[in-house]
C-alpha cells in the first residue's frame, strides 16, 4: 500500500485533490491503523487523489485544549497552520471527530480556513457520485448500531451520512435509546481518554455498552477511533468480545467491497 506524501507530489508539481489527515490514534494506535488502512483502501478504490502530511503532521492540538491547556494548543495548531498554508491546502479528510472538530472549527481563528470533511461525509459523496458501489451482501441479515460520537454527532450535527452508509450494507439498523441528538459519550472525550476515571457507580462505557446490547445487534459500529476503544473495552468488560465486533464504517465497507 503506497499513499503519497504531500512533500513528494509537490516535488513532482503536483497537487493533490483531498489531504487525508491521518490524526495521532490512527498513526500509532494499533487497532486505529486498520481504520486508517482501510479507509485508505477505499479511497484508492474510488480512485481518489490524496495525500498525507506523513512526518510533517503534528497532533491537532485536540487533547491539549480539552485539557486545559490552551497555549499549548495554539502553539501545535500554528505550527500544522503553517505547514497546511505551505501547502495550500484546501481540502482535509479526517477519521477522527476530534481532528476534524478542530481542524473545521477552531483552526479559522488561527488562520487555518479549510473544507473538512469526516471520512462518513466523504464516503457519502463519492457513493451518491456513483464512485464507490457498496455491495450489501456480506452484512445482509446483520443487525448493526451505531455510536454516535460526540464530536461528530452534537457537536458538528452529523448523523445521517454514517447511517446512510450502513443502510448501503444492506443491514438491519437499530438505534439504541441514547442516539443521534439525544446520544451518550463513551467516555473518552474532554481528553479523558489519557487520564484514570474518577471515582463513580459505572464507568460512562460500560453504561453505552449496555445500552448497546439492549438491541442485541451483531456489529457495533463506530465512526471514531476514541469510540472504537471505548467500545471495545466495554464489550470485553461484558465478556462478549468473540461475540460482538466494534468496527469502523470504513473497515465495514471495505469488508463488504473485500478490500
Amino acid at each position: 500500500m503506497v499513499v503519497p506524501t504531500l512533500a513528494e507530489m509537490n516535488a513532482r508539481g503536483e497537487k493533490p485533490e483531498v489531504l487525508f489527515w491521518v490524526g495521532c490514534a490512527g498513526s500509532f494506535d494499533d487497532r486505529a491503523k486498520k481504520i486508517t488502512k482501510a479507509f485508505v483502501k477505499i479511497l484508492q478504490k474510488a480512485e481518489v487523489s490524496f495525500a498525507v502530511l506523513g512526518t510533517e503532521e503534528s497532533c491537532s492540538g485536540d487533547p491539549a485544549k480539552r485539557a486545559g491547556n490552551e497555549f499549548l494548543f495554539q502553539m501545535q495548531a500554528m505550527s500544522n497552520i503553517e505547514v497546511l498554508n505551505a501547502y495550500e491546502v484546501t481540502q482535509i479528510v479526517t477519521t477522527c471527530p476530534h481532528c476534524f472538530n478542530t481542524l473545521k472549527n477552531e483552526y479559522p481563528e488561527l488562520g487555518g480556513n479549510y473544507q473538512v470533511m469526516h471520512h462518513t461525509q466523504l464516503l457519502k459523496k463519492l457513493v451518491r457520485a456513483g464512485k464507490l458501489r457498496v455491495e450489501g451482501d456480506t452484512f445482509r441479515g446483520k443487525r448493526i448500531t451505531f455510536h454516535d460520537p460526540c464530536y461528530l454527532g452534537r457537536a458538528n450535527s452529523v448523523y445521517e451520512a454514517p447511517r446512510e452508509l450502513l443502510k448501503k450494507l444492506d443491514a438491519e439498523l437499530v438505534e439504541m435509546r441514547n442516539c443521534k441528538s439525544n446520544g451518550l459519550c463513551c467516555g473518552a472525550g474532554g481528553a479523558q481518554m489519557f487520564k484514570e476515571p474518577e471515582a463513580g457507580n459505572k464507568d460512562i462505557n460500560i453504561e453505552r455498552t449496555e445500552q448497546a446490547l439492549e438491541v442485541q445487534p451483531d456489529i457495533i459500529a463506530a465512526a471514531c477511533p476514541f469510540c472504537n476503544t471505548m467500545m471495545t473495552d466495554g464489550v470485553k468488560n461484558k465478556e462478549k468480545e468473540d461475540l460482538l465486533p466494534v468496527k469502523d464504517i470504513a473497515e465495514l465497507i471495505a469488508e463488504a467491497e473485500d478490500l
